[in-house]
């Protein structure tokens, strides 16, 4: 059965239905395969993508960091890029907690130099160790696909992003995506088939790391699809800014603030079960 939902993209609104479940699974356990790129994965996306996901993280960083805030959370922080690029932009006083489940490549980013004050946190995404309504900012870069054996799994790890964020903050997503054009969409396939898949195993030594990350990418939602989970996890606006021809894209979500006239909080959507 689909599901019905708006998405704006520029100055442009979508209305999209999608019955579209995407099922990710990896040969190994995810931890296992991160922990086994810890010490390449940077120098090698560096090359996979002639250096664009660093652009797109900083612009992503700018339009995340625009709406301040004192507590931002960045989780999938791997080896902690975004947390980085955040810091750079954090206002003063704030503080960042950069969450994994790789001690691995916790480690590794624990070794760079930060604006403002980090916590590293080793934690599984699904289970935030974080109060209700307690941060400002959530952010996930290039790692959301790993959080899709199933539709309603990613439905339910976004309900757990809501759940952190007080009424009024925001939720910035950076990853790979579906071009709407045919013509491009092949092309992107086909250079994550074979060129992510071929040459990250080369430059990584990884062969399932990289078997899995270019399955994921041909795999995962489109933009539309995506913004409209993320409206079942109660997220309104979402907006979507598509980058390279829509083979990346920029979501940001936010969580309604309370309805001034009636003091209460506007009802969370559920996930689907």
């Amino acid at each position: 059965m689909g599901v019905t939902g708006r998405f704006e993209a520029g100055r442009k609104m979508y209305i999209i239905q999608t019955g579209m479940d995407v099922k990710i699974k990896p040969a190994r356990p995810l931890r296992d395969l991160y922990t086994e790129l810890a010490d390449t994965y940077e120098r090698t996306n560096r090359i996979l993508t002639l250096g664009l996901d660093r652009i797109w993280r900083r612009r992503a960083a700018r339009r995340a960091a625009a709406g301040g805030g004192g507590l931002w959370l960045d989780v999938c922080s791997g080896t902690g890029e975004m947390a980085q690029d955040l810091s750079r932009r954090a206002p003063a006083g704030a503080r960042i907690v950069a969450a994994d489940f790789s001690r691995e490549m916790l480690a590794y980013a624990r070794t760079k130099s930060f604006a403002v004050p980090v916590v590293f946190v080793l934690a599984d995404v699904k289970r935030l160790p974080l109060p209700d309504a307690s941060v400002d900012l959530v952010t996930v870069s290039f790692a959301t696909r790993n959080l899709t054996p199933s539709r309603d799994v990613l439905a339910a790890t976004f309900c757990e992003f809501f759940r952190v964020l007080k009424p009024g903050g925001r939720f910035m997503n950076l990853e790979t995506s579906q071009p709407r054009n045919a013509v491009v969409r092949m092309l992107f396939h086909a250079y994550a088939a074979l060129v992510v898949k071929r040459l990250g195993f080369r430059l990584s030594g990884s062969r399932a790391g990289y078997a899995y990350l270019a399955a994921s990418m041909r795999g995962f939602y489109g933009a539309a699809e995506l913004a409209v989970i993320l409206g079942e996890a109660g997220f309104a606006p979402v907006t979507a800014a598509p980058l390279m021809f829509g083979a990346s894209a920029i979501h940001l979500a936010l969580k309604p603030g309370p309805d001034p006239a009636a003091g209460l909080a506007p009802r969370r959507t559920p996930a689907r079960t």
